[in-house]
């Protein structure tokens, strides 16, 4: 029967046989492990490249750390990067790899009690498979960042505050931040703003649940995405125009809350809409409109 550390073994047997490169490719890692594979890797090794994900319910739900840029930066050697769409497992020394379905974490790799049933095989690092995927992160995955590992945490406790460990639906969301063109700004380190509208800027990113490592298109076309869950805009996405009023009787009725609560999500709603997407504002009680204002 298998040892149920057996993932751990082979990858710690590979790393620890690394002469020039390692490389690290998990979607999910653990601080506590990811440190357990630096320690293998021989001080030869002068570069190690790691390619990951954090997504704030992920970070909620346990499976990932952004603390190991913590531990990289400790080391020295260690490069992380993020690849939002990453779910390929690759552990790769020098001319060696193996490649399967193990996260770095102590469930996938068997140094926890009730470990995951996992599968990793060798393959050789030149087999073009491996470096067909290799070539993607390279071309797709950018700089973590100690912003980026840190904003991602507080959204996690956040969504955690309530003891969840998953975010509320996007059904359940309307937006708080007054100005939308502040929020990637926020996201990508570019800006910082006083301590009530960062803390409404984290409420809007954590239960927009975006990953870290978007670039701005693709930051925008998430936003839009989930934007457009709001059922109250099911008009809209039927191309038909829908008045401030309609949708501030929409938002009271669902939303429980005050006319003037109403009033102030729809005025945002709007300004989130002209934004991210190609809406805008007729003048008078306004309606929104599919499209872009002429003149």
């Amino acid at each position: 029967m298998t040892e149920p550390d057996h993932v751990w073994r082979q990858i710690e047997v590979l790393l620890r046989s690394a002469g020039a490169t390692a490389l690290l490719v998990a979607p999910f890692i653990k601080k506590r492990v990811f440190e357990a594979a630096l320690a293998v890797i021989p001080p030869s090794v002068q570069r190690i490249d790691c390619v990951t994900r954090w997504t704030p319910s992920e970070v909620a739900a346990g499976v990932s750390d952004p603390e190991i840029l913590d531990a990289a930066n400790k080391d020295g050697r260690v490069h992380v990067a993020l690849c939002p769409s990453l779910h390929a497992k690759i552990y790769s020394v020098d001319d060696r790899c193996l490649i399967g379905s193990a996260n770095l974490t102590a469930k996938a790799t068997g140094l926890a009690p009730e470990a995951n049933i996992e599968l990793l095989i060798e393959a050789p690092a030149s087999h073009p498979e491996v470096q067909r995927v290799v070539s993607e992160l390279k071309a797709a995955a950018i700089p973590a960042t100690t912003h980026m590992a840190a904003l991602v945490r507080q959204q996690a406790e956040l969504l955690t505050a309530d003891g969840a460990s998953e975010p509320r639906p996007a059904v359940s969301w309307y937006p708080v931040t007054r100005r939308p063109e502040t929020l990637f700004t926020f996201y990508s380190g570019r800006s910082r703003f006083a301590e009530a509208v960062e803390a409404g800027l984290v409420q809007d990113l954590a239960l927009l649940n975006i990953p870290a490592g978007l670039s701005e298109p693709q930051f925008n076309t998430a936003v839009h995405d989930r934007l457009h869950a709001i059922p109250e805009l099911r008009k809209l996405l039927n191309g038909q125009p829908l008045s401030n009023t309609e949708l501030r009787h929409a938002i009271e009725e669902r939303a429980d809350v005050t006319e003037g609560q109403a009033h102030r999500i729809t005025e945002i709603i709007a300004a989130w809409l002209k934004h991210f997407g190609s809406y805008y504002t007729e003048v008078g009680s306004w309606e929104l409109r599919h499209g872009r204002e002429l003149g």
